[in-house]
């Protein structure tokens, strides 16, 4: 039999964590903390999962060390939410050979999405377990069956009923679980194909909602002598009376805690509404316990409410008065901004599915056979998080030198050169975008959920167009080779041009126009054809995440619209760098006539299809709302903002369009979708700054009709763009009466959030509901728009958006390795506000992407020896990239459309863009 300090801690083991290395695989160079000199001693503690580890520490060492080895030990990164307590409260002198410490759950946070790590959510989930047994955590028997069933499910995995009866009657998860039998299995049956990460995710969900969840009862006696219990919570001080809640004190609402002697006291700030005293008065079991629960309120306090840890209290120069007690340690802000940050040192993991006997199985292989990185998806099936580009590693990729610098010397100089090479390389990501229409058509068109009629419309229009551009893109090739003397040109200077070429294709695409008209007609039809087939649906969704697809679909429908403008760009530059007696000048003034003809003529269309589009890929983003793409509604702005609610400051997405203003919680489930917390109608709305009301930087308050919310931006330029723009908002929707208000009036009536209302207590429809919106959901890009916005706590707008999609670049580029001086070649595609990486231009899908939202583009300083010419330089906190350019035009570009679309265009404050200009 193995003795309990020689067993590995199974929580370890799930993740990977080596047996005795102490330091977190999780970040890379961490080292165990500073041991002070003195005698080892060993303590005993007792992990979540039961079995007990024994840590070799100092007699001088503070019990932070002992911890900090501990979090090590478990490569544990948000392991300010824990904390060690003693096994028995009344002997508090360690004496390691008799005394065990528990490692245990200290601050439970009101949203468990707030949990970044999967670890950490799985010894919330142990936490739960263990409270359920010893009857802390108090329920009604269906919330207590469901529970359990989860719990089932992630030990032993999909529902075998000998199986699932065994293993009950061999482990008691709560004390009345022989009567409940019957109502586990029912609920364990439908959990069927839920992983682990899954159940875990599913449990915090439903505990979170019971009214005991992470209580600890203090005893305590009013003045009159009557038997209560205090606990502390996110949200501020709570009275019990048994296991009943019968009051709660939030912290907006405390001004002092203090306690003298046996007294615990509560301050409150004044209250003209309320009949309350000013300070209510506790008497508990002794000062020592006063002390203890005080210094407990102290730290929740702290822990939820500050963005930063308070500063230590000035030791008096005379007399000391009062406690100097201050909490110690990362805030939960500072905990979700570290990790965060630190995303990108992570080692992917994959699970191995093993079922087991034991409570804890669910072994964990670290980087597949032991060190192969994941390049697809994370291992819970989700996409990479948006924050990095896991690909980006010096492996794999084979090192260049200055080969391509000596070869680039041998080609022509001329800025009219770079010009016609960027109409090359961006025409041939043209074409491999239109080759994702006919791969969706073949994909999806044998099938007899496509209507012939939709099959025949997507066909007859887009099938011309790529012939075309086919065509069109071997003429470009040839003039380049020709330009550049890799061809049989007797006459070098007559192909010294590329208007020509220009000019008759122009001319040809102008018969297509009528096409072009009926790719947003496709678009709508498909849309609509969606709605009414799930298998379609179904079939649109799994192309979707195909590797080919690497950007929503939709946008692959708008691409021949949106080439126009590039085409008229490109001109516009070509004629501006042309003298007027030059050769080329001629045919290029008079392509760029003729495209920006087209460009007008089919502005208004592509208007309204961005806007489309745009709704649709939020709508796949979204959960709770029925139908996001309403006639008449146009998108605005999306991005983050902290609300302020009872539970304190919780980061939302927030989403503005011309008639309403959403707020939404990020899930954890495999959809990745946000739930749609409150929606706020704009007409009758008001907006006030309200930093100095709430002492909140960058807060400002919504006074709706039925609701008022109080949101606090990541910094003033943030503030500055969202207040413009919901205040523009306002006033269209008061101009126009509000946008359909009597119709959407009525559908926002139940838009209040449920952290606002009744419903944090526990009922059957709650956790019904709950089931239905948590089931196994289907798969979902995890690295959208909105999904970077949330991680960058940015936002962009309407805006923003068309303006990425005009400009778009692609072509070589160098990227510098990080610990050399080597450098990669990549072919890299800039759209949608992300950098694409392919090893080569005929890849058919990207091996890596780079949201670059909330970056910063800059040239290398001196003191960063990169003695290279035309590089720049992409940074995001600790996150830096080098990469280098061809030649100072293809340099200055690339800086110009990455700047165009990182830079939030907050100087530009109109719903609808521009008319373009005709030549």
């Amino acid at each position: 039999m193995v003795e309990p300090e020689e067993r590995p801690s199974v929580a370890g083991q799930r993740l990977g964590a080596p047996e005795s290395m102490g330091i977190s695989t999780l970040e890379p160079g961490q080292r165990p903390p500073t041991m002070p000199p003195g005698r080892q001693v060993s303590i005993r503690v007792q992990m979540l999962d039961d079995t007990q580890e024994v840590f070799e520490v100092s007699q001088r060492a503070s019990g932070k060390v002992l911890f900090d080895l501990v979090c090590a030990h478990l490569n544990l990164i948000e392991g300010d939410y824990f904390g060690l307590e003693y096994q028995d409260q009344r002997k508090m002198i360690v004496r390691p050979k008799n005394t065990i410490l528990r490692f245990v759950v200290k601050f439970f946070p009101p949203d468990h999405t707030q949990l970044l790590e999967e670890l950490t959510r799985y010894l919330f989930a142990l936490q739960i377990k263990h409270d359920l047994a010893c009857g802390r955590l108090t329920c009604n028997e269906s919330s207590a069956a469901l529970l359990v069933s989860h719990i089932v499910q992630s030990e032993i995995g999909d529902f075998d009923e000998v199986q699932c009866k065994q293993h009950l009657l061999n482990n008691k998860y709560i004390p009345e679980q022989d009567t409940l039998m019957d109502k586990i299995i029912e609920y364990h049956r439908k959990h069927i194909g839920q992983t682990p990460a899954e159940s875990d995710y599913q449990l915090l969900e439903i505990a979170r909602r019971l009214e005991m969840y992470g209580v600890r009862l203090y005893p305590a006696k009013d003045r009159e002598g009557t038997k209560l219990s205090l606990a502390v919570a996110h949200s501020g001080v709570l009275v019990f009376q048994g296991h009943t809640k019968i009051n709660a004190f939030n912290w907006s609402k405390v001004r002092k805690l203090s306690f003298k002697r046996k007294r615990f006291l509560i301050k409150l700030r004044p209250d003209l509404n309320s009949n309350c005293q000013d300070t209510l008065e506790f008497m508990m079991g002794s000062r020592d316990c006063c002390k203890v629960f005080w210094k407990i309120c102290v730290e929740y306090h702290a822990f939820f409410r500050l963005f930063e840890e308070p500063k230590p209290k000035p030791k008096p120069v005379l007399f000391t008065r009062g406690s100097s007690f201050r909490f110690s340690g990362r805030t939960q802000r500072q905990v979700i901004d570290y990790v965060k940050d630190s995303e990108f040192k992570k080692v992917p993991f994959e699970r191995s599915p093993q079922h087991s006997e034991s409570p804890s199985a669910g072994q964990v292989m670290v980087n597949g056979q032991k060190q192969s990185l994941n390049l697809g998806q994370s291992p819970d099936g989700r996409q990479p998080s948006p924050l990095t580009s896991p690909l980006l590693t010096d492996t794999g990729f084979v090192r260049t030198d200055d080969e391509d610098e000596v070869r680039r010397k041998r080609f022509p100089t001329d800025k009219a050169y770079f010009i016609a090479k960027e109409l090359l390389t961006t025409e041939r990501t043209y074409l491999k975008d239109l080759e994702v229409i006919t791969s969706f058509q073949k994909s999806v068109g044998k099938d007899e959920a496509l209507p012939d009629s939709l099959r025949n419309l997507i066909f007859a229009n887009f099938e011309p167009v790529y012939k075309f551009h086919e065509t069109f893109l071997k003429d470009v090739e040839q003039r380049l080779a020709q330009w550049e003397g890799r061809s049989n040109a007797h006459i070098k200077g007559d192909y010294q041009r590329i208007g020509d070429v220009m000019l008759k294709n122009i001319q040809g695409l102008k018969l297509l126009t009528a096409n072009f008209q009926k790719h947003s007609e496709a678009l709508l039809e498909l849309e609509r054809m969606c709605r009414s087939s799930r298998k379609l649906e179904g079939l649109c969704r799994d192309f979707e995440l195909q590797k080919v697809c690497y950007l929503p679909l939709n946008i692959f429908f708008l691409r021949p619209l949106h080439r126009l403008m590039h085409y008229k760009q490109i001109l516009e530059r070509l004629c501006k760098h042309y003298p007027p007696t030059h050769d080329d000048f001629r045919d290029s003034r008079a392509a760029l006539a003729d495209v920006s003809e087209m460009v007008v003529q089919l502005h208004g269309t592509l208007i309204k299809m961005e806007n489309f589009q745009k709704l649709l890929e939020l709508k796949k983003d979204l959960t709770g709302i029925d139908n996001l793409a309403l006639p008449g509604r146009e998108f605005i702005r999306l991005g983050c903002l902290s609300k302020l609610s009872g539970k304190g400051l919780q980061q939302r997405m927030f989403f503005l369009f011309n008639d309403v203003l959403m707020y939404t919680s990020r899930g954890l489930t495999a959809s990745n979708q946000f739930k749609v917390h409150g929606q706020l109608p704009l007409y009758g709305m008001t907006i006030r700054e309200s930093e100095d009301e709430w002492g909140v930087p960058h807060s400002f308050t919504l006074f709706g009709q039925r609701q008022s919310v109080v949101v606090a931006a990541s910094s003033a330029s943030e503030m500055e763009k969202w207040v413009e723009d919901i205040k523009m908002a306002i006033e269209l929707a008061d101009k126009c009466n509000g946008p359909s208000a009597e119709i959407l009036s009525s559908s926002f009536t139940d838009s209040k959030s449920p952290e606002e209302s009744s419903a944090d207590q526990e009922s059957e429809d709650d956790l019904s509901a709950s089931r239905t919106s948590l089931e196994r959901q289907t798969p979902h890009r995890g690295n959208t728009t909105v999904h970077v916005c949330w991680h960058r706590n940015t936002s962009v707008s309407m805006v923003d958006f068309s303006v990425a999609l005009e400009n778009q670049l692609s072509g070589n580029l160098l990227r510098k390795f990080k610990n050399s001086n080597g450098w990669q070649k990549l072919w890299v595609v800039f759209t949608n506000f992300s950098l694409f990486f392919y090893k080569t231009h005929q890849d058919e899908y990207p091996l890596a992407s780079l949201p670059l939202l909330g970056y910063s583009i800059t040239i290398p300083s001196e003191s960063e020896n990169i003695h290279k010419d035309y590089v720049f330089k992409l940074h995001f906190k600790s996150h830096v990239y080098y990469f280098r350019s061809e030649s100072e035009y293809t340099f200055e570009r690339w800086m110009e459309v990455i700047r165009s679309a990182t830079c939030s265009s907050s100087h530009i404050r109109s719903l609808s863009r521009k008319e373009p200009h005709v030549y």
